[in-house]
């Protein structure tokens, strides 16, 4: 059969196309693991956006896909629909199937959409590899662990698929040969992605995944890893993203595959990373060297908030404490910065602002934590996915003013403080943002100079959307700049998001010259 794996085009306001376009590592991982005498295809949608729905048009007609699988996250639902009706309307015979955080959280959301007829429930590659084989010998899906099939007015849910033992189960490689659009970069360099383990022990009241896992931790095999490594680095990529839950809950592991990063002569690739500041504020001494000698170059360290009665909410105290000698002595992030500074990796520094209790000297106390330690902000606001503990929290304290998933992004406050309107939360983390990213201007351009030299000034335009020269100089409130920087934004994502094709003409392509095929926006 012929599969086409899409990830939607929606894009996270910290990570602005213009400098990173990440690959989608699951579709990879989906594609390696089918059967081999499928023909897949990846088209990650962020590297055409604005063309969506030509390109989707394009693909449909050039590689006739009998089944269509669509990689979604909550604030990509409603792109992920309008993208699903489109693949219908061009070809109606494709088996359409929707996989991801929010399809495994908010199955009932997909209901409404008719041309979705499957939904991959977590982790995807045995699921989905048995829902072909099922397809193919025209089987029933019931007894398919971890998949959702459409019968009647709604989906059935088989049974949930345990996690994978990455040890002992086995998982292929990805197939990054598989995608068909190009343009994966951070700061200039070719960018790819691999995980080398699985999963999180904590439980974060924000955070997803042991929603849709539970509390575990399952390793890759070493060699495995640097064979994924090397094996995107054959693909062209300088720079790759290890996408782990949670990769620094093994110092001792994590420390292994440094070491075995420099001795396979990997440490050539440029490599970013996420930790929790708890373990790096303790071993970072000896780890933070060695991170450096392996190609760290950029950590988002997981810093959530430094004020104990925010960590409390949002349940990442443990995860935050440095202690010595088993002794509480603080708040670890100070600790981990400063050992990766020392080192000369960057810290892109993951914060949270806006839990229920915040005042406006709390924010500005992250804020000014921000200001002072992290070289890039990457700045959040609380946000009620579906099934999180927290979205619990605030639904019983009628906080949630923004039902609109579309908005759960993570920098659109979609919730109040019991002191403050979302509105003004969201206006102090970007009044305080917008500076603190200039500030890191002269390192990236040290980091990269010919990219910074060819795209700075469409960094600084998207940093600074909404400024004007009178606002530059004090001649118009920052509220007037905030307002049309959120409605720039809007206009941004649509845009960006759309599915509407363009006018064809004679040129159409033949699936899309029946009246019955019109497409709407």
């Amino acid at each position: 059969m012929n599969i086409l794996l899409l990830s939607m085009p929606d894009s996270f306001e910290h990570m602005a196309p213009v400098a990173i376009r990440i690959p989608n590592g699951a579709l990879a991982s989906l594609a390696g693991n089918v059967d081999s005498h499928h023909h897949v295809s990846i088209a990650d949608l962020i590297l055409v956006q604005g063309r969506v729905g030509s390109t989707v048009a394009r693909l449909v007609q050039e590689l006739k896909p009998d089944v269509v699988g669509l990689s979604v996250m909550t604030f990509q639902r409603a792109t992920a629909m309008k993208v699903a009706e489109l693949v219908h309307r061009l070809r109606p015979s494709a088996r359409i199937v929707a996989g991801g955080y929010d399809p495994s959280l908010a199955p009932e959301a997909y209901v409404p959409c008719a041309p979705i007829e499957f939904l991959v429930r977590g982790e995807g590659e045995f699921t989905f590899r048995e829902l072909l084989r099922a397809l193919e010998a025209g089987a029933r899906p019931d007894t398919i662990a971890g998949l959702s099939y459409r019968r009647g007015d709604g989906f059935v849910h088989n049974a949930n698929r345990p996690v994978a033992s990455l040890k002992s189960d086995e998982l292929r490689l990805p197939n990054r040969g598989a995608r068909v659009l190009h343009g994966y970069t951070v700061l200039g360099r070719q960018a790819d992605v691999v995980e080398t383990s699985r999963g999180c022990t904590y439980d974060c009241s924000f955070c997803s995944i042991i929603e849709m896992r539970g509390r575990n931790f399952h390793p890759y095999p070493i060699e495995r890893v640097l064979a994924d490594i090397a094996d995107s680095r054959n693909h062209g990529a300088r720079s790759i993203f290890l996408v782990d839950d949670n990769i620094t809950l093994d110092v001792r592991r994590f420390e292994a595959l440094c070491e075995a990063i420099i001795e396979s002569g990997l440490a050539g690739i440029e490599y970013v990373m996420q930790a929790m500041t708890a373990p790096l504020a303790e071993h970072g001494a000896r780890l933070a060297p060695l991170m450096r000698r392996a190609g760290f170059r950029y950590v988002f360290l997981g810093i959530e908030n430094v004020l104990e009665s925010d960590l409390a909410f949002l349940k990442a105290g443990a995860k935050n404490t440095h202690r010595h000698a088993g002794q509480k002595v603080g708040n670890a992030a100070v600790t981990a910065i400063e050992y990766l500074h020392r080192s000369g990796i960057y810290v892109v520094g993951g914060l949270i602002v806006g839990s229920p209790d915040d005042t406006r000297e709390s924010i500005e106390a992250n804020l000014e934590f921000a200001r002072r330690y992290v070289d890039w902000p990457y700045i959040q606001h609380p946000t009620p996915y579906p099934r999180t503990p927290m979205t619990d929290d605030f639904r019983r304290r009628n906080l949630i003013v923004d039902e609109d998933v579309a908005h759960y992004d993570g920098t659109t406050a979609v919730v109040g403080t019991e002191h403050l309107p979302p509105r003004e939360v969201e206006f102090l983390r970007w009044r305080a943002e917008r500076w603190m990213k200039l500030k890191h201007m002269p390192k990236a351009c040290r980091h990269s100079p010919g990219f910074v030299l060819r795209h700075g000034r469409a960094m600084l335009q998207h940093t600074f959307v909404g400024s004007t020269w009178r606002s530059a100089l004090g001649l118009e409130d920052e509220r007037t700049v905030f307002g049309r920087f959120r409605e720039h934004r809007r206009r941004e994502r649509e845009a960006a998001t759309s599915v509407e094709l363009p006018d064809y003409g004679a040129y159409a392509p033949a699936a899309l010259k029946s009246p019955a095929l019109t497409i709407e926006s």
